[in-house]
């Protein structure tokens, strides 16, 4: 027979103590703190207190965890800016501190970057057609979250090579 789970509550002074830990051992933003408080029912206050003072203590900065994010994300993930800029504003990250960090990226690593990218996904493809390649790749890079205009210029020169 199937049971409702029971609600887990805990208090602030509780709460508090374990987002302590919780950020302590990793980046979060304010976005994720909320979430989680919100799932052990703290009211509204209590989580505005929590993460008031997760600030105040330098627990939680949207700054440092934005840089680390665009960081992860472009190098391990090999994300481009559009998919990263719509991850941090679904977390509720400030547009100027998305742009600030966005800044960090090298122009010639992100374009080598896509270029590897494009390159090894060629090598999958098995397809005669220049035209349908150059489409598939296209479709490809910029489910990767990369700007079509870089995304055309580096196809020119890859599909141009192959001739």
């Amino acid at each position: 027979m199937y049971q409702k789970k029971k609600e887990f509550t805990i208090s602030a002074d509780a709460a508090l103590a374990k987002v302590q830990f919780i950020c302590s051992r990793q980046e979060k933003c304010c976005s994720d703190i909320r979430k989680k408080l919100q799932n052990w029912n703290l009211t509204p206050d209590d989580q505005d207190k929590v993460i008031e003072s997760l600030i105040e203590n330098k627990f939680i900065d949207e700054e440092r965890y934005t840089n680390f994010y665009v960081r992860d994300k472009f190098r391990f993930n090999r994300w481009g800016r559009i998919k990263i800029i719509h991850h941090l504003k679904q977390k509720q990250i400030p547009e100027w501190i998305i742009s600030t960090a966005l800044e960090q990226i090298d122009e010639k690593e992100y374009a080598d970057c896509l270029h590897d990218l494009l390159v090894s996904k060629m090598r999958s493809i098995k397809e005669d057609d220049s035209y349908q390649l150059k489409a598939k790749l296209f479709r490809f890079a910029q489910s990767r979250g990369f700007e079509s205009s870089i995304i055309l210029s580096i196809l020119e020169d890859l599909i141009a090579g192959m001739k």
